[in-house]
């Protein structure tokens, strides 16, 4: 059987952790009095976590010594963290384990590339990581989205050339990662915004089996 090597992010794309960001965010910015709120929230996505906390005080215009600085970051994870743990199956996006066990039973070749430190713990709690057969995280690459260094990655391991590769993504900077290393790239969101993807679909309820029957048949 032809094989592909099927790339996954995580976030957005197999669950959906950004609500526990917003609420270990909203929770640290409530402590120190700054009003934070999902308009605020919207201009952190895709942004460190360095920047994140620069960008509250900011706003709340609250100046700190670098030692309180270093332990609101390390409180806001821990937070994060917290919520990850109680996780569950239900937490897996709609119709993500139907593709997933389809591309099991055809012995597709399946990664995870995700900025994400806590990847593998994410995964582990929905009970998803024995589906992957590779796992790139924030702990294997030095460079971000849109450098393709977590697809290439991911690829090698699956023992696949970058242009024989399918990336799933939710977003614009994961797309031109995507596009950069030479795969094809699957936008899962809002196909306006996602315009640079080769395919863009609402979620995976969207995407018949045929399709990826198609993409597994085509050379």
């Amino acid at each position: 059987m032809n094989k592909r090597g099927f790339i996954f992010d995580l976030d957005g794309v197999i669950v959906d952790t950004a609500r526990y960001h917003y609420l270990a965010w909203k929770r640290l910015a409530d402590s120190l009095g700054i009003s934070f709120g999902e308009t605020e929230n919207e201009q952190l996505k895709g942004v460190s976590r360095v920047r994140s906390l620069e960008k509250i005080l900011d706003w709340g215009n609250v100046e700190l010594s670098k030692d309180r600085f270093n332990e609101l970051l390390d409180i806001k994870n821990k937070d994060y963290l917290a919520y990850i743990e109680r996780m569950d199956q239900d937490e897996i996006l709609p119709d993500v384990l139907r593709v997933l066990s389809f591309l099991k039973q055809n012995e597709q070749p399946i990664a995870l590339g995700s900025a994400s430190k806590n990847a593998r713990t994410i995964l582990k709690e929905v009970d998803l990581l024995d589906v992957f057969d590779v796992v790139i995280d924030g702990t294997n690459v030095s460079k971000a989205k849109p450098d393709p260094e977590v697809f290439l990655k991911a690829a090698e391991g699956l023992g696949q050339v970058p242009e024989n590769c399918i990336v799933f993504e939710d977003s614009v900077a994961g797309i031109r990662a995507a596009n950069a290393g030479s795969m094809l790239s699957i936008g899962i969101g809002d196909a306006s915004v996602l315009n640079e993807a080769s395919y863009v679909f609402k979620d995976f309820t969207e995407i018949p089996t045929e399709f990826f029957s198609k993409l597994i048949s085509e050379r």
